[in-house]
């Protein structure tokens, strides 16, 4: 009985072996060229977990037959490192395959740094955290960048066949029938992770008896009890819930109903009612604004409803509020013309509060000519009267541009303009 997983014994030996990713090594693109001319340099893989980062790094090593380590940032040590650079030396060069490379504190990445210039060692990287934003530059700035796209339902089953037919590494040897819709439940419920739904074949054909004719039959009923079922990969600590929450937003500011709801789903799958809450709220004053400006007093109701109920029942008033958010008036004119303010303070441009508007609350004020000529505005007619409150250096300024899309904001925009004529 072999002892390794399915998983493991199936991952390619040689780049034409990799499933997906034709974007990176199909003929012609620039991994696939440094492959084939023998040149490489140091690397980083990225993208959502059991789409093949450590596997492309091993076909790699394969098939231009230079020797390989792999490790683990977190789990090895930096002698297990000092191992590798010596196999380099008796080798003339080694690639270095490092799992979760974002993880690589300042020893390890002060030891290897050296080695990485020399060319001793080449180092590809594998990690699901945008090396933008996790990877010391001093580490990224001599790694190619490549970003691994998730692999859809028909590369999945392109594996899962491969592994069916493999006599030495799969069930090639095997008498396995499996049904159509078993094979593609499994492709579709991994969520994208062929080593999930290599689990779950091997999982099926382990725990299935053979018939009297040494036949497994895999039926759609067993593939659903082998594969616990992703809807996506989703990782509350990732890049990609970043994305997902930014598409999240988007999708409101652009009053796209069912996009928000598919995000807003994806986000409660992932039980993350703190991201969605806060998120809601800063859409209901960034994009909505004076638009509508009773949707941030109801989006804060329903945050306080959904921190009141939890999961499941939050998505009730969640639903309501993101339907709202999506189909109200859009204004961003607040916010904006408060960042004009501040870009104003932030370069300089201050000026000397006009004294008419200085505290007079205190003894000597008047002597000092504070509050001398301000005009009260209650005591006029409709409550306002003409006089100057920005500093004179800035008295020509204008940040609020109103914008007319909610009924509340367009009266607003009215008196603004008769107040400014």
């Amino acid at each position: 009985m072999k002892k390794q997983p399915l998983a493991y014994r199936m991952r390619p030996k040689k780049i034409e072996d990799v499933i997906g990713q034709q974007h990176l090594i199909g003929e012609g693109q620039l991994l696939r060229r440094m492959v084939d001319v023998g040149q490489l340099s140091s690397m980083i893989l990225y993208g959502p977990p059991g789409i093949g980062k450590t596997s492309i790094a091993s076909s790699i090593a394969g098939s231009t037959g230079t020797p390989s380590k792999i490790l683990n940032a977190v789990v090895h040590n930096k002698k297990d490192m000092e191992i590798a650079v010596e196999e380099a030396k008796m080798h003339g060069q080694l690639i270095l395959i490092l799992d979760e490379v974002h993880r690589l504190d300042k020893g390890k990445q002060d030891f290897l740094l050296p080695y990485l210039e020399n060319g001793l060692l080449i180092l590809i990287g594998a990690t699901t955290a945008n090396p933008f934003h996790s990877i010391n530059p001093a580490i990224r700035s001599r790694c190619q960048i490549f970003e691994l796209e998730p692999l859809t339902v028909d590369d999945i089953k392109q594996a899962l066949q491969r592994a069916l037919l493999d006599s030495d590494n799969g069930y090639g040897n095997e008498e396995v029938s499996i049904s159509d819709e078993a094979i593609t439940h499994l492709a579709k419920a991994c969520g994208g992770d062929v080593r999930s739904a290599l689990n779950g074949l091997e999982l099926a054909i382990l725990s299935t008896f053979p018939d009297e004719f040494g036949v497994k039959t895999i039926s759609l009923k067993t593939a659903e009890t082998c594969i616990q079922k992703k809807s996506f990969q989703h990782d509350k600590d990732g890049d990609a819930h970043y994305d997902v929450l930014s598409a999240f937003q988007k999708s409101i500011r652009g009053s796209d109903v069912n996009a928000a709801l598919h995000y807003l789903a994806r986000l409660i799958e992932a039980g993350d009612l703190i991201s969605i809450n806060r998120r809601l709220l800063v859409i209901a004053y960034e994009d909505i604004g004076l638009a509508n400006p009773q949707a941030g007093p109801r989006t804060l109701s329903a945050i306080e409803a959904s921190e009141r109920l939890g999961f499941p029942e939050a998505r009730i008033p969640l639903a309501n509020a993101v339907i709202e958010l999506c189909l109200s008036p859009k204004s961003n004119s607040a916010y904006k013309a408060l960042d004009q303010a501040l870009a104003d303070i932030r370069s300089g441009h201050i000026g000397e509060v006009p004294k008419h508007l200085k505290d007079t609350h205190y003894k000597g004020a008047i002597e000092l000519g504070r509050g001398i000529d301000y005009k009260y505005p209650h005591d006029y007619e409709h409550g306002w009267v003409k006089q100057q409150y920005l500093p004179t250096k800035l008295k020509e300024a204008h940040y609020y541009e109103p914008k007319r899309t909610g009924k509340f904001e367009q009266a607003l925009a009215e008196v603004y303009e008769r107040l400014n004529k």
